[in-house]
């Protein structure tokens, strides 16, 4: 118990504890993130110190480096680091409902959902020139109905009284296969110029992010991530499986429908901004459990911070490593996330 402090509060009627290991792990990742984000901040076509970076957040720095630092590139950046938040969140409440540690919102079929809708929407509203026939506003709406309605599709073909987590994983990998099979078929039969459109969004990529973009995903992601740290113990419990749950007085099928749904609410946020960048769910979370353990309470948190500055870091070594080309962060969260996957395969292969 030295390892944990014990907090009350209202009077001593809600209690509990405190991880110190895991306090100073999260503060430890926020400072990493936080370089980050003033290092990435600075690199670019103009190269900004980190010095004149802190100035120009202050609002004390040049006029030019003001311009592209909060005008250009902080919307890039924060628009990557909420969208790995959120896909983050997302990948531990799965693993922690499934009991799997190869559940991700893009194993289960979310992100591909949003990927469907997203090139069906480019196939629709846009012209020969490429330029979109309705606001763009709408795009972001139109991934968000493609993940939750796959969400929901998910859950309903699972359920035969009550939903089975081995029955949601499975029909969540062939939801996905064949949201990949839809995606990949509309881009075939679709103009090339519309085909370019859509590759670009399924890759993930948070570039032309706007502060617009910045204030609803924000506002998006505080509430969900404020709905989830309140489902923390309904996670802890439900890891315990299904018996175990029933018997300590859980509403196991009600509580596992309200986290699925919370999971879909913050994939369909985070791709809706920056594309179906790949994998991050799957592994942010197991880093996590490596650093702070498994409680719930604590690996949200760490697990969450991590997705963001993993998203921060690949959009970084995206825009400079290859520049002046840019490539999108998503295609390496999946350098990453695709041999871990298949690391995680083989090391479950006998369980």
């Amino acid at each position: 118990m030295k390892n944990y402090r014990p907090m009350r509060v209202n009077k001593g009627n809600i209690s509990y504890l405190l991880d110190k290991r895991a306090v100073i792990t999260f503060l430890i990742l926020v400072c990493i993130t936080v370089l980050s984000i003033i290092v990435s901040a600075g690199v670019g076509d103009r190269f900004i110190s980190p010095l004149d970076v802190g100035k120009s957040l202050l609002g004390i720095g040049s006029k030019l480096d003001q311009l592209v630092v909060q005008s250009f590139r902080m919307p890039r950046i924060l628009i990557a680091l909420l969208a790995g938040i959120c896909l983050a969140a997302a990948g531990s409440i799965l693993q922690g409902l499934i009991r799997n540690p190869l559940a991700s919102p893009d194993i289960i079929g979310v992100t591909g959902g949003a990927s469907v809708a997203i090139v069906l929407f480019i196939l629709l509203f846009s012209t020969s020139s490429g330029a979109l026939t309705v606001n763009i506003a709408w795009q972001p709406l139109a991934a968000f109905a493609g993940a939750s309605i796959t969400g929901m599709v998910v859950y309903a073909l699972s359920y035969k009284n009550g939903v089975s987590t081995f029955r949601l994983i499975l029909i969540g990998i062939g939801t996905s296969m064949l949201a990949q099979s839809l995606t990949t078929l509309l881009m075939i039969k679709g103009p090339i110029h519309r085909v370019q459109q859509a590759n670009i969004w399924i890759t993930g990529s948070v570039y032309g992010a706007n502060w617009s973009e910045v204030y609803v995903l924000g506002v998006a992601a505080v509430v969900l991530l404020l709905l989830s740290f309140l489902a923390i113990r309904h996670v802890n419990i439900q890891g315990l499986g299904e018996e175990v749950a029933k018997g300590v007085g859980s509403k196991v099928q009600l509580h596992r429908l309200y986290l699925l749904l919370l999971s879909t609410a913050l994939t369909a946020c985070a791709v809706s901004f920056a594309g179906a960048i790949g994998f991050v769910g799957l592994i942010a979370p197991h880093i996590a459990r490596r650093l702070v353990g498994s409680s719930f309470g604590a690996l949200l948190p760490s697990a969450s911070l991590l997705g963001g500055l993993l998203v921060v870091l690949a959009d970084l070594i995206g825009k400079s490593a290859f520049a002046p080309l840019e490539i999108p962060a998503g295609v390496f969260t999946a350098a990453i996330g695709a041999p871990y996957f298949i690391y995680l395969l083989y090391k479950s292969r006998n369980q």
